[in-house]
């Protein structure tokens, strides 16, 4: 099994370091092999090419079963020209690889529940809902430009989408939906955006093929304070490109941190992109504080979605099941009485209860 690793910047690399550490205690457990090549993106390649994403990445990573990512970018290249900011290398291999369904699962363990920022009694003792995000159209691959006027300068961004885009993802959520607890809420702007319509419209029109599914509609902006409000309402959120990473980084702190929570980005192809859903957090790059278990979860949902090794996916999720029980936590999540360990000492710990 072929998997490129693009260890990014940041701390991109440190939290990659840890999960390829579970994967080669998956591959001593199940005797199987994962054959790893490493590849640039992001800042790291612009330091050392001058672009984003070098055309070597993209065939490596097409010719591959899987791509694991760190996270890219941060301050250091925020005034580089737009098409050269290690986003448009994000955004570029998202196209080249065509996943456009980005699954980001807002689970929060037993364990974390008073690391939330929500009360007890909203939560409960869990949550797990899971965010499906259209993830190659919309705004953010939209046209867009600026142009000289009389008072300054006008821009602007435009936000499509055609029925096939819609169609295929919203495929993915009802597929993923039947596996769950057969409940979707489309979030939209449909009282405002044509396109959000046209969502309504596709959706519905598909619901009708799933009858057992139930689909529900809600305004992006009162699904903003629902998530707040009453997260357990919730099980399949199917949203747009910019609504999903909105709405997806809030649903990430009702348990408690970015630092916990993984993403998978599938498409038309097998090959599936694997990320945490945190940024590179450089002013932590290098101290061994940051929190690896979001990539380490991603890597379950690679084995998932990418190998069908259910068991071992689940191996991981009991693994890091296991270490918060026991009471370890990195910076991010730590809390009073418990055991506060570094990146490296937590991959270790979740390597070592892979059994």
């Amino acid at each position: 099994m072929k998997i490129a690793v693009i260890k990014g910047d940041g701390i991109g690399p440190e939290v990659v370091d840890e999960a390829v550490k579970v994967l080669n205690a998956i591959s001593k457990k199940y005797e199987c092999n994962f054959e790893y090549k490493e590849v640039l993106m992001g800042g790291a390649a612009i330091d050392k090419v001058g672009e984003p994403l070098p055309k070597e990445t993209i065939e490596v990573c097409k010719n591959s079963d899987a791509v694991l990512l760190g996270a890219v970018g941060g301050p250091k290249w925020d005034n580089v020209p737009r098409n050269l900011r290690p986003e448009a290398g994000l955004l570029k291999i998202r196209k080249e690889l065509q996943v456009f369904a980005n699954l980001r699962p807002a689970i929060m363990f037993p364990q974390m529940k008073d690391a939330s920022p929500l009360k007890e009694g909203i939560l409960g003792d869990s949550l797990d809902l899971m965010i499906v995000r259209e993830l190659t159209g919309g705004i953010y691959f939209g046209d867009k430009d600026r142009i000289d006027i009389e008072q300054g300068q006008k821009a602007w961004d435009i936000m499509s989408y055609s029925t096939p885009e819609i169609a295929r993802i919203a495929k993915v959520a009802f597929k993923i939906a039947d596996k769950r607890n057969k409940h979707i809420t489309l979030v939209d702007k449909a009282n405002v955006l044509e396109n959000s319509r046209l969502w309504r419209e596709v959706v519905s029109a598909i619901s009708k093929e799933h009858e057992d599914i139930k689909i529900d509609y809600m305004y992006v902006d009162n699904a903003a304070m629902q998530l707040i409000r009453n997260p357990k309402q919730f099980d399949v959120i199917l949203t747009g490109n910019m609504f999903g990473d909105i709405l997806s980084d809030e649903a990430s702190m009702l348990t408690g941190s970015l630092g916990m929570l993984p993403s998978a980005s599938i498409g038309k192809n097998k090959i599936g992109l694997y990320e945490p859903i945190h940024g590179s957090a450089p002013d932590i790059a290098g101290e061994d504080k940051a929190n690896p278990i979001a990539t380490i979860m991603s890597i379950a949902m690679m084995l998932r979605f990418s190998f069908d090794m259910e068991e071992a996916a689940k191996d991981i999720e009991n693994a890091v099941s296991k270490i918060l029980e026991k009471g370890y936590r990195t910076l991010d999540i730590m809390e009073e009485g418990m055991i506060k360990v570094g990146t490296q000492k937590m991959g270790e710990l979740i390597s070592q209860n892979i059994k």
